[in-house]
């Protein structure tokens, strides 16, 4: 875990969990004519904790459940089974009204920002939207906080005008982090984020990803297939397959010591070398 300079590393042991998610379960019911064909399981019995300010990337490849892990997690979709704790309350029991209180301090970053930016709004009202979701807020107050947000994301005020279409790829994931971190939650759920962007840009939003967490002590769910970047970035991870939890540890214990073949394909995948270690070292 990163913590501030000024904080006791002792602290960390002290600290509770930010969300603690015990043997949770996504199941799909079968659908179609004829035979009824059994139903599928996306998620197994997946248990793991966040603590504040921290990062857990779960990796996996395609198919694995992690994204349905992360819907479940940001209240996007119904978990048939398990516990979401977060701040002392299960959210897999709330009640829609309840849980309507607790989404702004999750919030979810999808992979491809084309598809999740609505490209006849400009970028300020992009931005800005989830301030209206949650409540009346004049415009100049919606402008103003859509700025300084784009601000700490590394994108000047003129932004504000423009539409998706005029952005690049990684511009456009700017704004998309901008959009959720405007309601300054606590846990934000990175979904491949970096998954459909050139290597120098990705390299750039993981620099602007630990900036933020730093500044603001997010805590993030980091889902990516890339063993590589998730040793660059998280401070523990967990390996799904078959939508369960497979191995779990830190990048040092992933990289150096698994014998899982589900985590050696994803390091050949990744093409990891034994020094992404020392670099995931340096940059926490």
């Amino acid at each position: 875990m990163r913590l501030p300079s000024d904080m006791d590393p002792d602290t960390e042991l002290e600290m509770e969990p930010l969300i603690r998610v015990e043997s949770l379960v996504k199941r799909y019911a079968a659908r179609g004519f004829g035979r009824r064909a059994p139903g599928f399981t996306a998620v197994d019995s997946v248990s793991f904790s966040i603590l504040p300010g921290s990062t857990l990337a779960l990796v996996g490849e395609s198919g694995s459940g992690k994204s349905n892990v992360a819907l479940c997690l940001a209240c996007l979709q119904r978990a048939t089974a398990g516990q979401i704790w977060f701040e002392g309350r299960d959210l897999a029991a709330l009640p829609e009204k309840e849980l309507r209180a607790v989404r702004p301090k999750l919030q979810l970053v999808f992979q491809d920002p084309a598809n999740s930016l609505n490209p006849r709004w400009t970028v300020g009202e992009i931005v800005a939207e989830p301030l209206l979701v949650q409540g009346r807020i004049s415009r100049r107050e919606q402008k103003l906080r859509a700025a300084q947000v784009l601000e700490q994301v590394g994108m000047r005020a003129e932004y504000l005008e423009r539409r998706p279409q005029e952005l690049s790829g990684g511009q456009r994931q700017r704004v998309a982090i901008a959009r959720a971190l405007i309601l300054k939650p606590k846990l934000v759920i990175l979904d491949e984020v970096l998954s459909a962007l050139d290597c120098s840009i990705q390299a750039q939003i993981a620099n602007l990803l630990v900036e933020l967490q730093r500044a603001r002590g997010l805590a993030y769910l980091f889902i990516t297939h890339d063993l590589r970047m998730a040793a660059h970035l998280a401070d523990e991870i967990a390996v799904m397959s078959g939508g369960k939890i497979v191995e779990q540890g830190t990048a040092e214990t992933i990289l150096r010591g698994s014998q899982r073949p589900e985590t050696q394909n994803l390091l050949r995948a990744s093409r990891v070398s034994q020094g992404s270690v020392a670099t995931a070292e340096r940059l926490r």
